[in-house]
């Protein structure tokens, strides 16, 4: 789905390796035992970026909100995002200081978001990720699968890969909508195809003018 206004897509790792495996189970053992975490973490992570996008409109203004991409928003999608791939077996690199080599996460700012529309946000998104929580479900299931596949012939089926991978592409264009960097409403589709680069809406800001002297 060419057409809308952000990409995500990964390189599928030739061999997983069965000790990250290992490493995950820890991770969400540990998250278990906290009583829940993940749910909080995403909990959390939905109520603030509305909220944070609101505040950085009305200290930017909604072009420079944009042609800046969001600036520290799109950082923070794009580590979560890159967090959210390594965790659900569609790659073997943890994200550190450099997400961008994790996953490809491109966004094509468009729309006139305002701090209401971003507050508005937090409603719009509801059926999206209502829906997005039971692809989720369904995507628990298959990483059970994937991690023993894994930890037997270090692979598993490009097909439940690629359902993993609609996913998190759902998920990243959810979050870019949740974050008024675009105005689309993401599609209800599970796109397991291979992502182009993604479409400018006609409203694209222009690039912010480079700060500096004039000279005469």
């Amino acid at each position: 789905m060419a057409t809308y206004p952000v990409a995500f897509d990964i390189q599928r790792p030739e061999k997983f390796d069965r000790v990250q495996v290992a490493l995950r189970l820890a991770v969400l053992l540990v998250l278990a035992i906290l009583a829940g975490a993940i749910g909080w973490i995403f909990g959390l992570l939905y109520l603030a970026i509305p909220i944070w996008a609101a505040i950085l409109i009305s200290q930017k203004g909604a072009e420079t909100y944009l042609a800046e991409r969001g600036g520290p928003m799109l950082t923070l999608l794009r580590w979560y995002l890159a967090l959210y791939a390594y965790m659900f077996l569609l790659t073997d690199r943890f994200p550190t200081e450099k997400p961008e080599e994790a996953i490809r996460f491109e966004v094509a700012p468009s729309g006139s978001p305002t701090v209401g529309s971003a507050l508005l946000r937090l409603i719009m998104s509801i059926p999206s990720a209502f829906v997005l929580g039971i692809l989720g479900i369904v995507g628990f299931f298959i990483w059970i699968i994937a991690a023993v596949s894994v930890l037997i012939q270090e692979s598993y089926s490009e097909g439940l890969w690629n359902f993993q991978l609609a996913i998190s592409r759902w998920n990243a264009r959810l979050l870019a909508y949740h974050a008024s960097l675009v105005g689309e409403y993401p599609p209800f589709a599970v796109d397991t195809g291979p992502e182009e680069a993604p479409a400018a809406g006609a409203d694209q800001p222009p690039a912010p003018a480079p700060e500096g002297p004039t000279q005469a």
